[in-house]
């Protein structure tokens, strides 16, 4: 099973949505991936998912309640296979924490995912409700190209 992790900065935004998206699309054509996502910061650490990320991800259709924010550990690299950063200083933050023993992976997502533009997922918690809503449809779009290039690799296992 392929162990994949979303980071972004307290994990109450964007990784937690684009987790769940993933989830649910895995679930949905069959693969054997788990997903879990963190911050770097531990500002929301035990704290759910922000109110305005809930409400834009129930209209989509996926359910972020169960969610409870946690920050990243140096174990996460040894844990994961792949360890996707939402943005440049959350990808420097992960590369930080990098030891001998870290074995997982390490990436922007989007680009990873084969997303050209942006290259970084726009961080909408100090924005209105518009950008929950295009986190939503950018966590959509980066996780079908995903779950397209882990499909492709596993394949060629």
């Amino acid at each position: 099973m392929t162990r994949v992790l979303f980071v972004c900065l307290g994990n109450i935004c964007r990784s937690p949505v684009v987790e769940v998206v993933a989830r649910a699309h895995a679930q949905r054509t069959g693969l054997d991936i788990e997903f879990a996502s963190c911050g770097t910061g531990g500002w929301h650490i035990g704290k759910g998912a922000d109110t305005r990320m809930r409400a834009a991800a129930r209209v989509a259709g996926y359910d972020l309640e169960p969610h409870r924010a946690r920050q990243l550990g140096s174990a996460d690299l040894r844990d994961y296979d792949l360890v996707l950063a939402m943005d440049r200083d959350n990808l420097r933050d992960i590369e930080r924490l990098k030891s001998p023993s870290s074995t997982a992976h390490i990436d922007l997502f989007l680009p990873w995912a084969g997303v050209d533009e942006p290259a970084e997922f726009p961080d909408p918690y100090y924005g209105d409700e518009s950008g929950f809503t295009a986190s939503v449809a950018l966590a959509e779009r980066g996780v079908q190209g995903l779950l397209e290039r882990l499909r492709r690799e596993s394949s060629r296992a």
